[in-house]
């Protein structure tokens, strides 16, 4: 986690880079109260602060991550707090464990009308140090694709059936910017789903079914920490996070995108070949061994 003195401007470069979305409490109040909003990894970082808002605006919220006990913790916080929340353990790399968590929440609710797709696993491995661990590979598609993917199917039919309901993805900017070393299992699983979501949701939203996406900018939460360069960043907290999430949760957009998106996206496109040979570069001056290396 980030800590220490910050120069002067830091915060503005953190908005500059990562963007700031802030909704109103009452706005989100009217778009939230009353609706049930299942939050997937709101055990720690942005999941749990996004569900400690929604429930404070009116929201009834499902927390749903591996750790029973931490997110029984969160919700008697948010329960002391005055709001609704109900815990639903489960392992969301686990296709049979998502349909027995839909199969209970619907039997218990009656309907999601809100899921927060915020989830995942991080890594940042070269593929040097990957040639023996496919199962890294593996193991980040089940978390940030496959996971989100099956529970998205899970939830269409009653959604579509009822004519409402809407999904939140929330992804990274990196599937938007140009490639990096080091991540390619993570921006490729995240990009797997962006990809897929953006596809369904051309389907279904004739039948009452919408979609947004947060590509969200580097968050300084128990992921990033450690990564010792994403730490000397400008980053959002998790509070800042979740008012992006709420903001997509309320205003329904097509996404939210930090300003240094679009013009990376562009640049990289236009100078793709350059734009990869820069990163290469990059990667050569970060990849030598250190001195007391053999």
């Amino acid at each position: 986690m980030v800590t220490g003195k910050r120069p002067i401007g830091w915060s503005l470069l953190v908005a500059l880079t990562n963007g700031r979305t802030r909704i109103p409490d009452d706005r989100l109040a009217a778009a939230v109260r009353g609706k049930v909003v299942l939050v997937t990894g709101s055990s720690y970082g942005i999941g749990e602060a996004t569900a400690r808002r929604l429930a404070r605006a009116g929201a009834t919220v499902l927390l749903v991550a591996r750790t029973a006990d931490r997110l029984e913790i969160v919700a008697e916080e948010i329960r002391a707090d005055g709001g609704k929340a109900f815990t639903y353990p489960a392992n969301l790399a686990e296709p049979t464990a998502i349909e027995e968590l839909v199969a209970k929440v619907l039997a218990e609710h009656g309907q999601v009308d809100v899921l927060v797709s915020n989830a995942g696993k991080s890594i940042r491995r070269s593929v040097a140090d990957s040639y023996q661990r496919f199962h890294d590979i593996e193991r980040t598609n089940s978390v940030n694709y496959l996971g989100p993917a099956k529970l998205v199917l899970e939830l269409l039919p009653s959604m579509r059936e009822r004519r409402q309901g809407h999904i939140v993805n929330v992804s990274t900017a990196g599937v938007r910017t140009p490639p990096v070393a080091r991540w390619s299992a993570y921006l490729a699983s995240k990009s797997a789903f962006d990809v897929w979501l953006r596809c369904v949701a051309q389907e279904v939203r004739d039948d009452g079914v919408t979609t947004s996406t947060v590509y969200m900018g580097l968050v300084h939460t128990r992921m990033s920490e450690p990564t010792p360069l994403l730490n000397k960043m400008p980053g959002l907290t998790p509070e800042q996070a979740a008012d992006q999430v709420c903001t997509a949760v309320a205003d329904k957009p097509h996404n939210i995108t930090p300003p240094f998106v679009r013009p990376a996206d562009a640049l990289g496109n236009l100078f793709r070949v350059p734009t990869d040979r820069l990163f290469e570069q990059y990667y050569r001056r970060t990849n030598r061994p250190r001195k007391d290396e053999p």
